[in-house]
């Protein structure tokens, strides 16, 4: 078991600030979609209606997956050869980002509304495709027992990003013109630009197991040297591209059990966050009320949670890190019933927030570090994006029948319930960790 100081130092890596860095530039682009975005379309007479069309613009997030196997593997003139695969296509998203904010801030939102939609859909676009090159590059530069204060760190960066945009956007808008607002938050984008350069390429090299099945992909290509050569390179790209990462991921031992875990593990998390809100407005408790507490608490306690977790998975390990804190998770849930119980109680919405916002900050990163250790080098970005796609499916469609269910029983009985889902996920994973036990996985 490592010592707390050396668990605590994980954090003073450089490559963990640069992470950092690359966090924020992950997270602004969300806030300069958000309210400076809104703000601007509401100020030129934009309906409600089609501002709601609008946000329509951030579809790309959701479909990044389709695009991120040509990220992996397509070379970029230039770029490539002086920085490697990764720092070159970082750059190159970059760089096309902050255009695209400079676009989007020259345009009339009332006389050009199309135009509007199609520079704000650049944004997302560029935004997500960064995220793409950023999550491959933050897997392949740690070692497995940093991934923990990695993902806890580009967390935090993200949300400072978010926030930060979004709060000086607004503030800026009040005393200058929106092209020069729009000019600003675009060389945001030079933070985690120079973080990139100032940063190593990460080692590519691939595993034996993925060189063996790329040279069975070519001798399987060469067997048919009547295709067309065109067709032929497609065949080839596609194979390697998007047919690899997933062979490589589904022939592992134990990925059904690995996808099942992915799906179940938030279970009981994503259940009660449905209802959050909800639950505290049937309570009596006012928005103001709400709202001040998860200002003033719950993102404090978010990111604490998500540092707290780096440093357990750097002293325990990732699998056990998991089972701590999807464990405190599942507990947490209690503390909503105990609410219900206590009623409207200001007091005891501050303790709710608090632990339930720690406790999910230490299971977000927690997974977020699981997600990035399943990832072969060969294939990071592809692997990646579609493991995070189906952690988003699972967010989206497992949760959909919270509101049924809190409609059938009292909020007391609702919670249980929220704590007993979190079970499977956790008895699945206690399982794994008896049968597919890690190297980093001993206390």
């Amino acid at each position: 078991m490592k010592t707390w100081a050396a668990s605590a130092r994980v954090y003073l890596d450089r490559r963990i600030l640069a992470v950092l860095c690359l966090g924020f530039s992950s997270g602004f682009p969300f806030g300069v979609l958000a309210e400076p975005f809104s703000a601007w379309l509401t100020e030129a007479g934009v309906s409600k209606t089609e501002i709601g069309l609008l946000s329509l613009a951030s579809l790309p997030y959701a479909l990044k997956f389709l695009w991120a196997p040509v990220i992996d593997t397509l070379t970029l003139p230039v770029l490539t050869a002086r920085l490697g695969r990764r720092r070159g296509w970082t750059v190159l998203t970059q760089v096309l980002l902050a255009l695209s904010i400079l676009w989007l801030g020259t345009l009339d939102p009332l006389g050009s509304a199309w135009m509007v939609g199609l520079a704000a859909v650049a944004v997302s676009f560029c935004s997500a495709s960064q995220d793409v090159v950023i999550d491959a590059y933050r897997v392949e530069i740690l070692e497995e027992e940093k991934l923990g204060a990695g993902a806890a760190t580009v967390v935090f960066g993200w949300r400072v990003g978010q926030v930060g945009a979004g709060a000086a956007g607004l503030i800026a808008a009040d005393v200058l013109p929106w092209p020069v607002v729009f000019a600003a938050m675009a060389a945001l984008s030079g933070v985690g630009l120079v973080a990139i350069l100032l940063s190593p390429e990460p080692d590519s090299s691939i595993g034996t197991a993925t060189r063996e099945r790329e040279r069975h992909i070519a001798e399987a290509l060469d067997a048919h040297p009547d295709r067309h050569p065109a067709l032929a390179r497609f065949i080839g790209w596609f194979t390697r591209a998007v047919v690899g990462p997933f062979a490589d991921f589904l022939t592992r031992p134990g990925a059904g059990a690995i996808l099942a875990f992915i799906l179940l593990y938030k279970f009981g998390d994503q259940v009660l966050s449905v209802m959050k809100i909800p639950f505290f407005l049937d309570l009596g408790f006012s928005k103001t009320e709400i709202a001040g507490v998860v200002k003033i608490f719950g993102f404090n306690a978010i990111i604490a949670g998500g540092f707290l977790s780096g440093w357990l998975i750097a002293r325990v390990g990732i699998l056990r890190g998991l089972m701590i804190s999807g464990v405190l998770m599942a507990v947490s849930n209690l503390v909503f019933a105990a609410q219900a119980l206590v009623g409207q109680e200001l007091w005891m919405l501050t303790v709710t927030i608090a632990v339930e916002n720690i406790t999910t900050g230490m299971g977000t990163a927690a997974f977020v570090a699981y997600l990035s250790s399943l990832c072969n080098v060969a294939y990071t970005a592809t692997q990646y994006a579609l493991l995070t796609s189906l952690m988003a499916l699972a967010r989206t469609v497992m949760s959909s029948g919270a509101g049924y269910l809190a409609d059938q029983v009292d909020w007391v009985s609702f919670f249980m319930v929220s704590t007993l889902a979190a079970l499977p996920g956790l008895i699945l994973l206690g399982w794994m960790m008896k049968t597919f036990p890690s190297k980093n996985n001993e206390l």
